[in-house]
């Protein structure tokens, strides 16, 4: 004898237990007795258009034909398949697989391993799955615990996430937390302390708070209003960190800056910036190449310095070697090794062991070990070097150059 339940079209039923399948006709409503109001249904559950059921269920697996409703909690042992429709609960949603055409709505918590939905997600509370698989956005308003999220489109969580790998076609923002890899379209924004590996956005990045990480590959902007300690920075556009920052190496094609008055920059390799570097407070780098400007209260390179426009420091810049750009402007004494003045270059105090000015540059003070100055330069302050000064024609000293046997600090 059968142990199957049918349930006719546009009928109203209500069930405890079904041992085997249940069939539930198009716009059926299903009911359960009891304090918890729930049906266990053994087998599978068949749905054949718009099914409602105004209480908890769980079975086997469920399958369904246009939209089904559950108004308390889904546990789905197996499978969840509802074809060209919506998937609706209430509550708490447990499953192993998700596959449903269009949309897929939890009311409180979702659990499952596999989801793939063509639509969009919403989840009301806390998401924990293997992988997420979505055709449109996916929106949770608890916290996120899931190795891969890969959607179409969006990606909301307005609490902390613990993702493996986050892929998305548009755009992403999460409340911190932890994501090891991130590979968005548009832009990623996360808005308290996050922890990554890597980070890949088309557009634009803004993360805030205190976050730690690898690199950041991004197109457009990346904007981190907080500190950031990170391995490499590659970004087509601006980079703007309100906060402290350390890394490894920073790559701009337009600009960067760092702001706020505890800013500050340590790179343990290069910078390398296109347009302009302004940095509130100290910065301090094995490499500097900046193709415009470069602002800090203080540089120091361990390596080399080379700025094509102007260099404005409060406390000076450092380094091993040291060349401002033709008719480029340094403000603030320059201490190095080696420093060399371009054409019509223009600088102020100089503290080094070889200086060489080009032709028609111009400077305060010279302190140097051996010092080359090209023809019709300018030297407005004085001049002192403890083993050689050469010189070509037409030379301006505002004083006798002096050599001495001490230079001073």
């Amino acid at each position: 004898m059968s142990k199957d339940v049918v349930v006719p079209s546009k009928s109203t039923l209500t069930l405890s237990q079904v041992e085997g399948n249940l069939v539930v006709g198009e716009d059926a409503v299903i009911r359960s007795v009891g304090p918890q109001s729930k049906l266990s249904v053994l087998g599978t559950v068949e749905c054949e258009e718009n099914c409602v059921f105004e209480c908890s269920l769980s079975a086997e697996n469920l399958e369904g034909n246009g939209d089904v409703t559950v108004q308390g909690n889904l546990t789905i042992h197996d499978r969840a398949r509802v074809r060209d429709g919506h998937l609706i609960v209430a509550e708490n949603l447990v499953a192993r697989t998700i596959d449903i055409d269009k949309s897929l709505t939890v009311g409180k918590d979702f659990e499952a391993e596999e989801v793939n939905v063509g639509g969009n997600i919403e989840v009301k509370g806390n998401t924990k799955a293997q992988s997420i698989d979505v055709g449109g956005s996916f929106s949770a308003s608890g916290g996120v615990e899931a190795k891969t999220i890969d959607a179409g489109g969006s990606v909301t969580a307005e609490s902390s996430v613990n993702i493996e790998k986050m892929v998305a076609g548009g755009t992403v923002k999460v409340k911190g937390g932890h994501i090891n890899h991130v590979d968005v379209g548009g832009s990623f924004e996360s808005t308290d302390s996050l922890e990554f590996q890597s980070i890949n956005v088309g557009g634009t990045v803004k993360l805030r708070g205190k976050s730690i990480g690898g690199d950041i590959d991004v197109g457009g902007t990346c904007r981190v209003e907080g500190d950031l300690q990170f391995g490499r920075i590659d970004v087509g556009g601006v980079v703007e960190i309100s906060g402290e920052a350390k890394g490894e190496n920073i790559d701009a094609g337009g600009t960067l800056l760092v702001r706020t008055e505890r800013a500050a920059l340590q790179l343990s390799g290069k910078l390398d910036v296109g347009g302009r570097a302004e940095v509130e407070g100290e910065f301090g780098a094995q490499d500097i190449d900046v193709g415009g400007s470069l602002r800090a209260k203080k540089v120091t390179a361990t390596n080399r310095v080379e700025v094509g426009g102007s260099i404005t420091t409060v406390n000076g810049v450092a380094a091993r070697l040291l060349k401002i750009g033709r008719r480029g402007e340094v403000t603030g004494p320059i201490r190095a090794e080696n420093v060399v003045i371009s054409t019509r270059a223009k600088v102020e105090d100089v503290y080094a062991k070889n200086i060489t000015m080009e032709e028609k540059a111009r400077a305060r003070n010279l302190y140097a070990e051996r010092i080359n100055i090209e023809s019709d330069c300018q030297i407005t302050g004085e001049v002192q070097y403890t083993e050689s000064l050469r010189t070509e024609r037409n030379v301006f000293f505002a004083k006798a150059p002096v050599k001495v046997d001490k230079l001073p600090l």
